[in-house]
């Protein structure tokens, strides 16, 4: 049972939401060119090479969880953000359809509760920062403990950006001493949570009887299909397996291959670094990551493929970057089918793309749904049978899923750092949470010549028979 929260927290969340209040008041007349002048200044002062390498370790550090020389290249999110926002208009008239009479204004959504994740702390908040002060919204930011430092360090040189600007600090603000129950007083009393983290926290958020954007958790799976460039295939998994060694929910989990290619895909994942595990490690591997309660054990969460495989009672060659089991089962019993958050990836062998599309099915069962997958293929019909079926509400094509799945310079998907899963993974939205998430918006209707077809038009083939 979570305790009660105290009077003391409850005073400090009060607190914070009357110095957010008042600092939207101070901006509530800021125009276009103000807003985007500050989300510059912002993404510049977090995204710049020194700054974000500072922060970016200092989460590593913190924390124990990710890669730490190559956390830093994350902050190519912030400028695609900042890219994304600055191409879009945020206040007054933001659409006009003159056939329709309609016009739409945008305002601002209010203060918003950001919820910031233990693998991101560096990130998450200039992202989440950059679209709220778009919108004239301002946020509190609420730490995990695990990374407490570096999510008020990331805040406190956002605020310094604010204030040399001469814009109200408090549009952004951290909480100093988070807590479980103080961040649920928060998301009850704020106008809007953007929930980007454990499941408990969503579950809250959504729990809280305001407004929120949670995410689910991935499973992600990519699909080699036999028309596809192995070496391309092999080098993208890598990437994306690898990368903040694979913290991501986007980081490839599962990849089931096409008999035709499986030994060529095998040898070509180990050209790109993997370690194949032979029978007796993989069981080995298996004890490590899982508890007796078939829990994820943290201290394997994120880590190097070479200390994962000394926690399991191995060792692998110091060039190995992530680890490959052979899998075929696949159900809550067989572990290697579910998230494993880690430089670990089960590979599987399929017969026949109709195979393949009852095990991506499968597996997304297991866990997962919602969130992406992703296939390697030129076939177009293949590329649109597996859109057809899988429960998933992105799919990349040829790309390293955790490098394209939240936005890429090279694809059209919204630039954020929190994923929608729809209604699968039990959340409000399936879309990459972007600017418009962040705002209110006016639909003003003026009156149009009617368009209203006849019966006959409308009911086709059933007018004027009898009832069914």
């Amino acid at each position: 049972m979570a305790r009660e929260i105290t009077a003391e927290e409850r005073q400090v969340a009060q607190e914070l939401l009357a110095r957010a209040r008042a600092a939207m008041e101070a901006v509530s007349d800021y125009d276009q060119g103000q807003v985007d002048r500050i989300c510059r200044a912002i993404g510049w002062a977090t995204s710049n090479d020194t700054t974000f390498t500072r922060l970016a370790q200092m989460g590593v550090d913190e924390s124990g969880l990710g890669d730490r020389d190559g956390r830093p290249g994350k902050r190519f999110k912030i400028m695609g953000v900042l890219r994304d926002a600055l191409r879009q208009k945020s206040i007054g008239v933001i659409e006009e359809d003159p056939v329709k009479g309609l016009v739409k204004y945008a305002k601002p959504a209010g203060v918003i509760a950001s919820l910031i994740p233990t693998t991101n702390p560096a990130l998450t908040p200039p992202v989440t920062a950059i679209y709220a002060l778009k919108c004239r919204d301002a946020v509190i930011f609420s730490p995990h403990p695990r990374s407490r430092k570096t999510t008020c360090e990331t805040v406190r040189v956002m605020r310094e950006t604010l204030k040399k600007l001469g814009a109200p600090e408090d549009l952004l603000q951290c909480v100093e001493r988070p807590s479980i129950p103080l961040t649920q007083e928060l998301m009850s009393i704020c106008d809007l949570t953007m929930a980007t983290g454990g499941k408990i926290m969503v579950e809250a958020a959504y729990s809280s009887g305001k407004p929120a954007y949670g995410v689910g958790a991935g499973n992600s799976t990519i699909v080699i299909d036999e028309t596809a460039d192995v070496a391309e295939a092999a080098r993208n998994t890598r990437i994306s397996k690898t990368s903040d060694y694979g913290s991501g929910c986007s980081a490839d989990g599962n990849m089931l291959v096409d008999a035709r290619l499986y030994d060529a895909m095998i040898d070509q994942l180990q050209v790109e670094g993997g370690y194949l595990c032979d029978d007796a490690e993989k069981a080995l591997l298996e004890k490590a990551l899982w508890d007796d309660a078939g829990h994820r054990t943290i201290k394997t969460v994120a880590v190097a493929a070479q200390k994962i495989a000394e926690m399991a009672g191995f060792t692998i060659p110091e060039d190995r970057k992530f680890l490959i089991v052979r899998q075929q089962e696949i159900g809550p019993e067989h572990k290697f089918s579910s998230e494993k958050l880690c430089v670990v990836l089960a590979v599987y062998r399929y017969e026949g793309f109709e195979q393949a599309l009852r095990m991506v099915q499968d597996i997304y069962e297991v866990g997962g749904k919602g969130h992406s997958c992703g296939i390697f293929s030129f076939d177009d019909d293949h590329i649109d049978a597996l859109a057809r079926v899988a429960p998933v509400s992105r799919m990349m094509v040829r790309q390293p899923q955790s490098k394209a799945n939240a936005g890429a310079f090279n694809n059209g998907m919204p630039m954020t750092s929190s994923l929608g899963c729809g209604i699968w993974g039990g959340n409000i939205t399936n879309e990459n949470v972007h600017l418009k998430h962040y705002m209110n918006v006016t639909w003003v209707s003026r009156p149009i010549p009617e368009d209203r077809p006849s019966e006959e038009e409308l009911f086709g083939e059933f007018y004027n028979t009898e009832t069914l």
